[in-house]
């Protein structure tokens, strides 16, 4: 059965998906009697528990001199090590058993999915929702990921939705990309991302009891998740040397993991098309989506951050958006928001940079 067929019919026949329909505009009239249009993304989302990682176009950064970037030196340090533990790794690799190789990519994209089906689509945009069997996988492989616990990175993110490509943004890429790719991690963060941060009601994350969990214990975990666990196995279980185990299943598998995911902060906000919203920096990359598994489909995603599949293709390219529907045939995911075809032509037409292709 071709594909698009089999996504067809298993999208049909198992829960339910909530799909998105919204008139290209609607025009309001303000206090001072000027007549403004409600943006579109507004419009669409129908999420009563969240509204903290929609867009804001009315906010500005401050007038005035910058402050100046305050070096994180242990960071510096630790990311610094740990990449030349990478690039020995990959001298390693040709040596390395078949099953370490294996080892390593399963790890990978089950570490990625934490992030992408787990603190993103579920925790930071509350795109669908799942029951405990998969909220338990999700965490254990969020800590596996190592990208900060999920209340802190579903926090940052939605400040990044919410003031995109200004002071407040924590990776703000109009900063650059070596900023916006892993910089903002070895610097203090903008005093805007504190406060609007701060700001924000991240009430439904303080109430769910894995997540806050997870905040609590989570150094020791991430310690056992990320690297004991992947090296002890390879040396263990089939007699993988130490040395191998380490620096490829631990050191490279985690550096390629951090690079995937920080590819769509930098190469997605800057390189590629923007045929939804050519008003705002996201991209549609490809590239990013390979090694992301699904989450470099950025101006999509930005335009509607409340599709559960983070691009109109569901399936294409997008592994994440796969593993999601898996998990709603098996009743583990349900209430999955997807946009309708019609709002999304809306907005291309309206707003988009005249590079969309309807799929």
């Amino acid at each position: 059965m071709p594909a698009h067929l089999l996504q067809e019919e298993m999208s049909s026949s198992y829960t339910t998906t909530t799909t998105i329909t919204a008139s290209p505009s609607r025009i309001l009239q303000n206090g001072d009697g000027k007549l403004e249009k409600t943006p579109l993304y507004l419009e669409d989302d129908i999420r009563p528990e969240i509204k903290d990682d929609i867009y804001d176009p009315t906010y500005k950064d401050k007038e005035g001199p910058k402050p100046k970037n305050e070096y994180v030196w242990r960071n510096i340090i630790l990311m610094s090590l740990l990449h030349l533990g990478a690039l020995y790794g990959i001298i390693l690799v040709p040596t390395s058993q078949v099953y370490t190789w294996l080892w390593a990519l399963f790890y990978y994209v089950v570490s990625a999915l934490g992030i992408t089906a787990g603190a993103h689509r579920l925790w930071s945009h509350r795109t669908y929702k799942a029951r405990l069997p998969l909220r338990f996988f999700l965490i254990v492989a969020n800590t596996m990921a190592f990208q900060n616990d999920v209340f802190e990175w579903s926090r940052d993110h939605r400040v990044h939705h919410k003031f995109s490509e200004t002071d407040a943004d924590p990776h703000n890429a109009r900063r650059g990309f070596f900023f916006s790719h892993v910089g903002w991690l070895l610097v203090r963060k903008h005093p805007a991302v504190k406060e609007k941060g701060a700001l924000l009601d991240l009430s439904d994350l303080k109430a769910e009891k894995l997540v806050m969990f997870q905040r609590r214990y989570y150094k020791p975990a991430v310690l056992f998740m990320c690297f004991i666990l992947p090296t002890l196995v390879p040396w263990y279980f089939w007699g993988e040397t130490f040395r191998h185990s380490l620096y490829v299943a631990t050191f490279l598998r985690y550096a390629i993991v951090l690079n995937a995911t920080w590819l769509v902060n930098s190469a997605a906000h800057l390189y590629g098309h923007r045929p939804y919203d050519k008003t705002i920096n996201p991209r549609e990359n490809v590239l990013v989506s390979l090694g992301a598994i699904g989450e470099g489909f950025h101006n999509y995603h930005h335009s509607f951050p409340f599709d559960y599949s983070a691009s109109e293709y569901r399936w294409h390219i997008n592994l994440t958006t796969f593993f999601i529907d898996c998990m709603a045939a098996l009743g583990l995911a349900y209430d999955r928001k997807k946009v309708s075809k019609e709002a999304v032509l809306a907005r291309a037409k309206r707003t988009g940079d005249g590079s969309y292709k309807s799929g």
